[in-house]
């Protein structure tokens, strides 16, 4: 899911694509450019319509990508997988925010 901050997105802006541990033991992927951005409006209800049902309640990673369309392929192969393959991808994510 992306929001209309990330369509003003200049072509040498990154991507990441980010996965939440939500409510229910579920996990949701999506896409942004600013992750820390992204997770306080899911965090807040203004996020996409899965996370305003199933709270998040952690941010488990992200992984970076140079352009939109490759975080897209990666966000649809990472949906594709079961809950346990995405909780082993956790494992390769990065997962420190840093300070602007």
């Amino acid at each position: 899911m992306t929001t209309d901050t990330d369509f003003a997105a200049g072509a040498d802006t990154p991507w990441f694509l980010y996965l939440l541990e939500c409510e229910g033991n579920s996990i949701y992927t999506g896409i942004t450019t600013d992750v820390q951005r992204r997770y306080a409006q899911h965090v807040a209800g203004i996020g996409a319509k899965y996370t305003r049902a199933r709270k998040p309640l952690q941010l488990l990673g992200w992984m970076q990508f140079p352009t939109k369309s490759e975080a897209l392929k990666a966000e649809i192969r990472t949906k594709r997988l079961s809950a346990a393959q995405k909780r082993a991808l956790c494992g390769q994510l990065e997962t420190a925010i840093h300070p602007k």
